[in-house]
Formats: C-alpha cells, structure tokens, sequence
C-alpha cells in the first residue's frame, strides 16, 4: 500500500511496501534543476550533484560510497530540468544507514573550493565527452530551438564557460535557495514500514527550516514558424532531431500523445521503423519519444541516418506524420498501441526502484501519483478520433524543429532547409 506523509516542515515522505522483497530502493528529491538557473549560473544544479558526493557535514567522499556499496548496494544521482535526485538501492537491513548518508550529502554538503577545483575539470570533461557524441549532442541542439534563450534550452551540465567560472558562493547560495523541505521528498519502496521511515526523516531533517523555494521562469508553448540548426560535423552518419512543442505534464491530452508517439515509432511494429526502415532502408535507429514538464513538452523524432540518404530520410518522416494527422489510424493498429503502452508499463513497475523513481517523479512535478489503475482508465479512454486530432495539432509544419549533425553537403543543406521551411 502506498502511503504519504507530509512533516510540520513540509517534507514529503511517500513510500510503497512490498513485503515479498528483500531490498529497498530509496530517494531523495530536491525541486532543483536546470530550469531554475540563469545563464551565469548554468550547469549549477548538475555541479551541486556532483559536489554532494565530495563529502557532507558527517561523511568523507570515501566513506558515502563504502557505507552504501560496502554492503552490496548501488548508489547514484542524476540532475532534470525540474529536479535532482539522490538515490540508491541497498539490503532492508541497511536502510536506515543509506537514508542517513543520501540525506547527510542532499541537505549538508562540506562545498569546498578544494574540491570544486577538481570537480570543475571532471564536469569540463563531461561536456566534451557529450559534444564527441553527436547522438546526444543533436538533443542540445533540439532544445535550443525549441526553447530558444531560456534555461530549457540551454545543456544541464552547463557550458565551459559557465563551469570554468563557477564559484562556491554560486553552489552555495542555489543550495541554499532550493534545497528546503517544503521542495524535498523522499520515497521508497520495498520490505520496509512507512512508519518507521517517517520517523528517520523527522530525526534527521524535521528540524531543517521550511522556507519555500523560488519559481521559474514560464517556457514559451507557441511556435510561429519553423527552425532548424545543422551542425556540420565529420561523422560517418548524420543523427537527425526532429521535435514538435507539446503538452505539459498535466495537459488532458498527455496519454493521447503518449500513444500517438508509440504508434509513430515507439517499437519495431511502428510506422517510422517499418517505412523508413524496414521498406526502405534509409536508417538503422530511428524511434519517437515525449517529455513533458510543468509548463511545456516535446514530441521528438530521433534516427541515424545514412550520410547520403538524410534528405530522403527526412522527406519520408515527415510523410509519415503527415499522413497520421490526414488518414488517421486503423482500428488494430490503435489496440496494439493500448496493449503496448499498457504491458511496458505494468514491466515498468515491478522493481522497487522503478518504483521508487515513478513515485518520486510524480510527487516532486505534480504533487501527486497516479495509480496504475488511473493510467490504464486514461489510456482505455483514448479513442483513434483524439489520435488524429492531437497528430493535426502537434505535428503542425510551423512546429518543426529540427537539429541534424554531420558532414553535409552544401546541396545538402539547402535540401533540407526547403524541406522544414
């Protein structure tokens, strides 16, 4: 059973007991992410992540990660647009143990100019390494055309020039802003009582002060015309991003996109897999995805792409969302979607850290976590008529955002600028 509880001071505590296991998987969520910095500050929030595992008030850099993966557990931490997470997974006989260190890291980080020096040039590198990899660096660029001059739009890990400057004032002064109980939640889920982790928080952070945290600037959810970007880049295949403004979180519509984004290329019995290709042979990878947060969202399409057929590639996957929004669905092909997004998402829920993650997720954007009967209800709601009707709303040709990287010819280029123009 899922059960929450909120503290005097506005911590949040929401766990799922499954008593059949013998782990925990457990986290701790701070509404803090890249969207809530500014261009002096960018990459902050990823940079404080990094910092927390340098040494906290109670424990050196050494002995965060023996106390956790010294008894067979994981331990990690990831930065989002709209939060961070500290997480990790550990036998339930240690919970209490790795609840105190993941807290002690979150809320009472040492933050010294020692270790921001060194931590400064690991975060430099990371930025190079994702600028070699043009599978992920082509997402950046999507996002800069999709949220242009806004912290959407700008990398999470910052950019070299950001990073080379950052101070500890910086770190310290976002830590101090965002990282309060009334913007933290901890979730877990596993062989554990909610009772007995309610009380762990409450000793170790019932005291913290309450203060709520700032907000963040509104991202813009209306395009005029269409973008694109190409990064000439010596690479033996073009990575094409091809993405659509979309629905926030809550947005009626989420599942009806959700479901519209597995039939175009969620899985090998897709549309985009099969005619882009299966029939023709255009690419090798080639998938659609969604994300969505408080404000805004994306439809994105990704392929690799043949450095000689990208103009045929595009010209062909923007056929086929076309032809979604004009012809619609066919009645088997919809149950299919229904089917898919309904079995990956009950698989997607049977590890406690899945759980863990789905729970915190939806606490920390949206105050609340749907049921998994609520999502199937959704899901079991959409109908092919609101297929077509989203796919002739989102994939409008003046939404068109695309970013592509590679060795482009100069016939190339034009090709393709007259193609989303």
């Amino acid at each position: 059973m899922r059960k929450i509880t909120q503290l005097p001071n506005k911590v949040r505590v929401a766990t799922q007991e499954f008593k059949d296991r013998e782990s925990v998987s457990i986290g701790v969520w701070v509404a803090a992410g890249g969207r809530y910095e500014t261009t002096a500050n960018k990459g902050v929030a990823h940079f404080l992540e990094h910092m927390a595992f340098k040494g906290s008030a109670q424990y050196s850099c050494n002995k965060i990660k023996e106390l956790v993966e010294g008894v067979g557990g994981n331990l990690n931490a990831f930065t989002a647009e709209e939060e961070t997470c500290y997480y990790a997974k550990v036998p339930i006989t240690h919970l209490k143990q790795t609840f105190d260190v993941l807290a002690d890291i979150t809320f009472f980080p040492k933050i010294s100019s020692k270790d921001l020096k060194k931590e400064r040039t690991v975060i430099l590198e990371e930025i190079k390494m994702y600028h070699d990899l043009p599978q992920y660096y082509v997402g950046e660029i999507l996002e800069e055309l999709l949220w242009p001059n806004h912290p959407l739009g700008q990398s999470l890990a910052g950019t070299p020039k950001s990073v080379a400057e950052m101070e500890v004032t910086q770190l310290r002064n976002f830590h101090k802003s965002y990282y309060v109980p009334s913007n933290t939640v901890i979730t877990a889920c596993g062989a554990l009582k909610h009772d007995d982790l309610v009380q762990l928080v409450k000793d170790k952070l019932g005291k913290l002060d309450g203060i709520s945290g700032p907000t963040f600037t509104a991202a813009r959810q209306l395009q005029e015309k269409a973008a694109h970007h190409l990064y000439f880049k010596q690479t033996e295949q073009m990575h094409l991003a091809l993405g659509y403004l979309a629905y926030e979180t809550n947005h009626p519509d989420y599942y009806v996109l959700a479901l519209l984004s597995i039939i175009l290329g969620g899985n090998m019995s897709s549309r985009l897999f099969n005619e882009v290709r299966e029939k023709r042979g255009l690419t090798y990878s080639i998938s659609s995805g969604m994300k969505s947060l408080h404000d805004t969202g994306v439809f994105m399409v990704r392929a690799g792409v043949d450095n000689g057929k990208i103009t045929d590639a595009l010209g062909l996957i923007l056929k086929v969302l076309a032809k979604i929004g004009s012809a619609g669905i066919k009645d088997d092909e919809f149950k299919r979607a229904q089917e898919y997004y309904m079995g990956q998402f009950l698989l997607g829920l049977e590890d406690t850290m899945d759980q863990m993650l789905w729970i915190g997720s939806g606490i920390i954007s949206n105050d609340q976590v749907k049921t998994r009967a609520d999502v199937i209800k959704k899901i079991k709601a959409v109908t092919p008529a609101d297929i077509k009707r989203v796919a002739l709303e989102i994939l409008n040709p003046k939404r068109i955002n695309l970013a592509i990287i590679g060795p482009m010819s100069g016939t190339q280029q034009k090709a393709l600028a007259t193609i989303v123009a």
